[in-house]
């Protein structure tokens, strides 16, 4: 400034600030703090688009709610689900709109800006047209001229049409967790239940139960945890490991049999199968593509599911006394992809021991074609004695959640490697912090109380001697001391011909459920023939993994030879003809025997197990004057057998799933398949064995689900001996004198009537499940089943041996046509839910103009099944 003016310097452009100094100078400052603002700016937004938190509330009571599935922009698949009422999110795509979902909620949409994206408050409304546990069902059936005017057929064939294949087998590879739990209530209990002497010193248990909606009171009496993480690739091979991480169980770890029941209720089950398995029962699927022939189903009103709109599709079955459900089903509106669905038995369920059954299903859909499981439910109301909805039961509700779903993610060999430290008992042990991170969900107030209530019932003696007497029905055997049990039970007492009555007493050693070795013996007495009968066996398991095991056992006693084509080797096994209290005729046919076996086995797969068995035997007639088994050799004549042979069988149970892991194992009713072969060689001169021969054996046996015509049960048995022995080695057609049901066994035929060196047997029965007499207006009441059976065999015997034989010329082979008996049988007899007694009428087809034949028969036996 001079003479009161002002100079003006013109910088207009950069090139002037750039030969100025201090142009020079303010440019550099203001381009760092442009730079510097730029910087903070931008990454303030990219950290509210990648970082959100918020807390989530009930809109009417302002509680908060977990549990709630969080959907990230337009994404199907939900990104996680809430565990309690707050949530935080950290991404690194942008996020411009969240989507908070929760059953029986209205979907809420929440847009998000730059200004939204921390301490956000989401209010969910309840909506009550998507409760679907406050459903009450509607009975009022829509009637329609033909199932074409039905606008839920119209759906229905939307989803026939996009009938959804389980999304795991479209990737290349897959992992996945499973939380499962299992709860045991008492349930119905009332005060006087509760008042009665067998709850003495016991009566604090009662502090655990809960009112239910009929003013009775249900008690926890059960809790089990389990995690699996599933494993499985389907390209370039397909194999899969689901393998068991975590377990938890109150207070039943040691118990051998309570734990392994409650798992062995519940099958896997797919809601686009046109059958679901219950129990080994077939129960037709509303969602199958003959869902119309058994269900009736009406549209009801469309409804938001987890933010997706649904058709709600009520179904009952036509006819109540049939093996059916009743429920809800919750349809996409756009993909007809099932999103929900409701199962309740009815009032009418012709199933043993059970009173209802419930479940509920949740999917998600990924796309089009696919979907994968979300969260399955299943309650059991159990009762031993009456169907009532008051008689006292068991309610047992499992659980399953299915989350953490990966894919495509390459999967190293090791994973699917069976590995010893898996097998270990403390393998599944975890410590209360583990199981608090891992749960899905954090246990309720009562279910905590479950742990504490039984570990209150250890320490008391008397809760100890029931749970003894329950495991001693299960088992057959009673625990003296730690580490021996007496038994079985059961096989106390027989009686035969050539013993008359026979006392047995038997022991095992047993330390816990996954014992490594057993050894195993009995003495039994006969006070006709005045002999006492052995035998011992003891078996080593070296690796749980490959179940690496020997094992060594001798016996002498009198057994029934010939009622087992495909036999066992257990030194310790006896035949049911061995001891029969009840029979037709007289069964003088039984032999002495001698044993000492050797065997070793391995399981190089799973599932699939290698076995070689050593077995050295003499064998002759226990009643010379009644059955004759001398036969020539060399010129001479000689009435016992010595035989020296090596046995080596390959089992093949693929499908079967096993409890425990020491020697002995309990096995999951499952609809695997047995199949066995065997070869077996007799080695002359060893050990004064008499005999060189080669025999080989095959069996097949499937039980098979037929929708809901009920379930057969198939049993294929061939073989043949390819050198002349005598009738002691050979193969016997089983026959069954006793008025038992034997399975496998034909009921018409004598002891030794038919013998075999080449040999096929088929046995086919089904089980109809009270289907045919539901229709018959009285006899449906007494919800008896029907079964229907055929029975099969063909062989031949070879002339060199009928005559090694000396009564050679009593025996022959059903050669001349097949041999076959048919018939039909009458189950579940009984009262209440002890439905227990079968009765079977059975008729010889042909061969009856041999002397001394059956040509009709009546057994009956007790089952304990569903």
């Amino acid at each position: 400034m001079k003479n009161g003016t002002i100079k003006t310097v013109k910088c207009s452009t950069l090139f002037v600030y750039a030969n100025c100094p201090k142009k020079r100078m303010m440019l550099n400052h203001y381009f760092k703090y442009s730079v510097l603002i730029l910087i903070l700016t931008f990454t303030g937004f990219l950290h509210a688009q990648n970082t959100l938190s918020g807390r989530i509330v009930d809109e009417r009571t302002s509680k908060e709610i977990s549990g709630v599935e969080i959907f990230i922009n337009d994404n199907p698949t939900s990104f996680l689900t809430t565990t309690t009422g707050n949530f935080l999110i950290k991404l690194d795509s942008t996020v411009y709109k969240l989507r908070f979902s929760k059953k029986n909620f209205a979907l809420q949409t929440t847009n998000i800006t730059s200004a939204n994206t921390n301490n956000l408050l989401i209010k969910l409304s309840q909506e009550k047209v998507s409760n679907i546990d406050e459903v009450v069902i509607n009975n009022k059936k829509t009637k329609f001229k033909n199932k074409k005017e039905n606008p839920a057929y119209r759906i229905m064939q939307e989803v026939w049409k996009r009938k959804r294949n389980n999304g795991l087998e479209k990737f290349d590879s897959y992992t996945f967790k499973e939380y499962e739990k299992i709860q045991f209530d008492a349930n119905n209990l009332d005060s006087t239940f509760m008042k009665r002497k067998v709850f003495n010193k016991l009566d604090f248990i009662f502090d655990y139960a809960d009112s239910t909606a009929n003013g009775k009171m249900a008690l926890p009496i059960f809790l089990n945890e389990s995690i699996y993480e599933n494993f499985g690739e389907n390209r370039p091979s397909k194999r899969n490991k689901k393998l068991l991480v975590a377990q938890k169980t109150s207070g039943f770890q040691d118990n051998q049999v309570i734990s392994i029941t409650a798992k062995n209720l519940y099958r896997d089950i797919n809601i686009y199968d046109n059958t679901l398995n219950y129990f080994d029962i077939g129960f037709p699927s509303p969602v199958g593509t003959d869902g119309f022939s058994t269900y009736d189903y009406n549209l009801i009103d469309t409804v938001s599911v987890r933010g997706e709109n649904a058709y709600k599709i009520h179904y009952q079955p036509r006819r109540t006394d049939v093996l059916a459900f009743q429920g809800y089903l919750y349809i996409d509106t756009d993909s007809y992809a099932i999103l929900e669905a409701t199962l309740k038995s009815t009032n009418k369920i012709n199933v043993n021991f059970i009173n209802a059954i419930s479940t509920e299903l949740e999917y998600d859909n990924p796309d089009e074609g696919t979907f994968l499981p979300k969260k399955l439910v299943t309650e059991i109301e159990m009762t031993p004695f009456s169907k009532k909805k008051s008689a006292k039961s068991i309610l047992a509700k499992r659980s399953v959640d299915y989350y953490e779903y990966n894919f495509n993610k390459p999967l190293a060999d090791s994973v699917f490697t069976r590995r010893k430290v898996e097998y270990d008992a403390d393998f599944v042990d975890k410590d209360e912090a583990y199981w608090s991170q891992a749960r899905p969900d954090s246990l309720s107030k009562e279910e905590k109380g479950v742990y504490e209530m039984l570990n209150k019932l250890q320490q008391t003696p008397k809760f100890n001697r029931i749970v003894k007497v329950y495991e001693t029905l299960a088992s057959r055997y009673y625990n003296v001391t730690k580490g021996i049990d007496l038994g079985p039970i059961t096989s106390i007492y027989g009686k035969n011909e050539v013993e008359g009555d026979r006392i047995r007493l038997g022991a095992r050693t047993y330390f816990g459920q996954n014992d490594p070795w057993r050894i195993e013996f009995y003495n039994a007495y006969g006070f006709k023939d005045k002999q006492f009968k052995y035998g011992v066996e003891g078996r080593y398991m070296f690796n749980r993994v490959n179940r690496f095991m020997i094992g060594a056992g001798t016996k002498r006693d009198i057994t029934q030879l010939g009622v087992q084509l495909t036999t066992e080797d257990g030194i310790l096994s006896r035949s049911f003809a061995s001891s029969t209290v009840f029979a037709r005729g007289e069964n003088a046919s039984l032999s002495s025997i001698n044993q000492t076996s050797f065997f070793t086995s391995i399981e190089p797969w799973k599932n699939f197990q290698v076995r070689i068995d050593g077995t050295l035997q003499s064998i002759k007639s226990a009643n010379p004057s009644g059955f004759n088994l001398m036969y020539y050799q060399d010129g001479n004549l000689r009435k016992t057998t010595n035989d020296s042979r090596v046995t080596l069988s390959l089992i093949a149970r693929p499908g079967a799933r096993f409890s425990q892991t020491g020697v002995d194992r309990y096995e999951h009713g499952t609809l695997a398949p047995t199949i066995v072969l065997k070869y077996t060689r007799g080695i002359e001169g060893l050990f004064n064995a008499d005999f060189n021969y080669n025999k080989l054996q095959f069996m097949f046996y499937k039980p098979i689900i037929l929708g809901n015509l009920g379930k057969t049960f198939l049993n294929f048995e061939a073989g043949k001996t390819f050198d002349t022995v005598p009738l002691a080695l050979q193969n016997v057609i089983p026959g069954n004198q006793s008025y038992g049901i034997v399975h496998n066994t034909f009921a018409q035929l004598n002891y030794y009537e038919f013998v075999a060196d080449t040999y096929t047997t088929l046995h086919v029965e089904h089980h109809f499940n009270g289907k045919i007499l539901s229709y018959l207006p009285l006899i449906k009441k007494l919800k008896l089943r029907e079964v229907a059976f055929i029975r099969a065999a063909y062989g031949s015997l070879s002339d060199a041996s009928k005559n090694i034989n000396v009564e050679g010329f009593r025996y022959s082979a059903p050669d001349q046509q097949i041999y076959y008996e048919y018939g039909f049988g009458i189950e579940n007899i009984g009262f209440g839910n002890i439905r227990i007694l079968r009765v079977d009428f059975n008729w010889r087809g042909n061969y009856l103009d041999r002397p001394d034949v059956s040509k009709f028969g009546i057994k009956a036996g007790f089952q304990f099944n569903f």
